[in-house]
């Protein structure tokens, strides 16, 4: 009798041990589960307060484009100088500001204008075997003109192979074929389909820069000589040096210069026998990239987009992306 009672209280033992491991586990598991979607509620609320940061910088950009003079864009614009306002963010967040910047995509080769009814717009032609040409991209001659080529084949609408370009017999040739395009690009990335454009050549590496910084989908073809970067400079002509280069870097950065014609440029020392083809050439833009990036606490998050300014009653969104 006596053992079979200990047996008792030993089973009892056991189930009041197990019970309790049980409710314990239970316990901690919904202490996990509370504390989890408290931290997942407070990353959604940080998240929309981060987003909304970022787009409240697009919209101040927006802004400052719309009342902009449109008559001439330079680097003396509000919209070029934004160290300032992005310094002074912080003051309309709590724990929070946003970075912009704003940049002129008429300073950029247009690269959708490279073929005219099928046929090369030799402006933009030569412009772009200028830039593939240059010492940064590390490319040979034959090379460039290859790139160019299967470029145009890309963006025509025919099927004819441009002399040592791409049409689509080619790319049904890869071991994973996809159709030639043989319409406009719709995203710069597609230019990583085309034949002879490798990554490294598209956005660069730790010694060269990549040909996306200086190619745009959007305007006409006319480059904005006052806001166009240095290497953009360099290619508009073939007889502009690193030293006439440079030297209009330093004029069009001068309060005192009027920048308002296209034919400043021969006021810069050296250049008064250097001619830029005035087809090529504008001191207007319409067409900016807009890139404002939130901060909050260690977070941040960046709303991208392209705007257009041309009409006069509203700006018109191109592209959005929110990374």
């Amino acid at each position: 009798m006596k053992n079979t009672l200990l047996n008792n209280h030993g089973v009892a033992l056991i189930l009041v041990l197990l019970m309790i491991s049980i409710i314990i586990a239970i316990t901690i598991q919904f202490t996990i589960t509370t504390r989890s979607e408290l931290y997942e509620s407070a990353d959604l609320r940080d998240s929309i307060k981060l987003l909304y940061i970022a787009k409240s910088g697009f919209n101040m950009s927006e802004a400052l484009l719309y009342e902009d003079d449109k008559d001439v864009d330079s680097f003396h614009d509000d919209w070029a100088k934004l160290v300032l306002l992005s310094a002074q963010s912080s003051i309309l967040f709590d724990k929070g500001h946003f970075q912009l910047n704003i940049a002129d995509e008429s300073g950029k080769i247009q690269i959708n204008t490279l073929i005219t009814n099928n046929e090369y717009n030799d402006r933009i032609k030569e412009m772009l075997l200028r830039l593939l040409n240059l010492p940064e991209f590390n490319l040979e001659e034959p090379e460039a003109r290859d790139i160019v080529d299967a470029i145009k084949d890309w963006i025509d609408e025919d099927d004819e192979t441009t002399e040592f370009g791409a049409e689509n017999a080619y790319y049904q040739g890869l071991e994973q074929p996809y159709q030639c395009k043989n319409g406009k690009l719709d995203c710069l990335e597609e230019l990583l389909m085309i034949k002879g454009i490798t990554r490294d050549l598209f956005y660069g590496t730790v010694e060269s820069p990549g040909i996306a910084d200086f190619l745009t989908l959007y305007g006409e073809g006319k480059i904005n000589i006052n806001t166009a970067s240095t290497v953009i400079l360099k290619v508009l002509n073939p007889e502009i040096t690193e030293e006439m280069v440079s030297d209009m870097d330093e004029y069009r950065k001068n309060d005192d210069n009027n920048l308002t014609d296209i034919s400043w440029y021969k006021n810069v020392t050296g250049m008064a026998t250097i001619s830029i083809d005035p087809e090529l050439i504008t001191t207007k833009s319409n067409v900016f990239k807009i890139v404002s990036t939130g901060y909050f606490d260690n977070m941040t998050k960046t709303v991208t987009g392209i705007v257009d300014r041309t009409n006069a009653d509203a700006i018109k969104i191109l592209s959005w992306r929110v990374d």
